[in-house]
């Protein structure tokens, strides 16, 4: 995706610091009186999924504290890219929320976008991180890791996986697996989690690298989960490997996730919503409608989330030049 955006001179770049820090200023006086108006969290995932669904609890307790309405808008596809695209247009008013998947960092680095997300975003808070791993249907013959590189060197090219996108941690790590592992897999990119899930189920694909998101199904035994891609075995699925284990030694994909604002946002505004998200982060509803897909709570301060993105963004260039990935603008 492109955008007519450009990167700034170090000149101009200081005169909008200096104009946001006056404006911070003017926000300051009114932000008692904030939020006068429902706020609009804009989320890059179809509906249902194990990001959808857990927003719109905390959506809902959010709008309890903040005395108005907190409404989802779904704005799927470019790999949930739209949010933070359409940050960078927006008011920083406070009432324009963007939910910040953790693939965002890279993006830079593959020709996406021409935006720094280190520091064309204000961070408000991070809610929780993916588990990921690897599934194939129940029927399946392929019933481990090892079956499922046995299978790619026999059949080269021909052992499809699904992602809910482009360049989504799951995607490069799997672009990982193959390079280590010397084989050749191909990748079908789906609009979400929910769609993925559903292909892999239908066994329109052979298998899909997702976000936990298939813990219903592996346990309905819809699907067979062969290893996550954590440290450390899921304590709800205790006899699955893990990557590492299964031989594959990978740095385990970024998957934090949480709220951003665009970068002008008042700091006083910035710290209101983060309040208020923090409070709801810890009610049941978040908390339970995350259980549902094996995730917790993960939390992150605004300057946390902010210092998080800094490093996230070196970290997977390095992650890209690896593999061969990068193409920047």
């Amino acid at each position: 995706m492109k955008t007519t955006r450009r990167f700034l001179g170090a000149a101009a770049i200081a005169a909008l610091y200096t104009m946001g820090g006056a404006a911070a200023t003017a926000w300051a006086q009114d932000a008692s009186g904030f939020p006068a108006r429902p706020i609009k969290i804009m989320l890059g995932f179809p509906p249902g999924g194990s990001t959808d669904s857990p927003m719109r609890a905390l959506a809902e307790d959010a709008s309890k504290i903040l005395g108005q309405a907190v409404v989802i808008e779904n704005k799927p596809g470019a790999a949930g890219l739209m949010p933070a695209q359409l940050l960078q247009g927006a008011q920083p008013d406070g009432y324009t929320v963007g939910v910040i998947p953790a693939n965002l960092f890279r993006l830079p680095y593959t020709g996406t976008i021409n935006w720094n997300p280190a520091t064309d975003l204000r961070y408000v808070i991070g809610l929780t991180s993916f588990v990921y791993g690897i599934v194939v249907p129940a029927a399946s013959p392929i019933k481990t890791m090892d079956d499922y590189v046995a299978y790619a060197k026999a059949h080269p090219g021909e052992l499809t996986y699904a992602t809910p996108g482009a360049y989504l941690a799951q995607h490069l790590a799997m672009e990982q697996v193959a390079r280590i592992k010397n084989i050749k897999l191909s990748h079908v990119p789906y609009k979400g989690t929910a769609e993925s899930l559903q292909a892999v189920v239908g066994a329109h694909v052979m298998s899909a690298a997702e976000t936990s998101g298939w813990g219903p199904y592996v346990e309905s035994g819809k699907l067979r989960l062969l290893v996550t891609f954590g440290e450390k075995r899921m304590s709800r699925f205790p006899d699955v490997p893990t990557l590492k284990e299964a031989g594959i030694d990978i740095p385990p994909p970024s998957a934090a996730w949480g709220l951003a604002v665009p970068k002008n946002t008042p700091p006083a505004v910035v710290a209101k919503l983060h309040d208020a998200f923090k409070q709801a982060m810890e009610q049941p509803g978040f908390r339970n409608a995350l259980a549902q897909y094996y995730m917790e709570p993960v939390y992150m301060s605004s300057a946390g989330y902010q210092q998080f993105a800094a490093e996230s963004t070196k970290r997977e260039k390095q992650m890209l030049d690896a593999i061969g990935f990068v193409r920047e603008k």
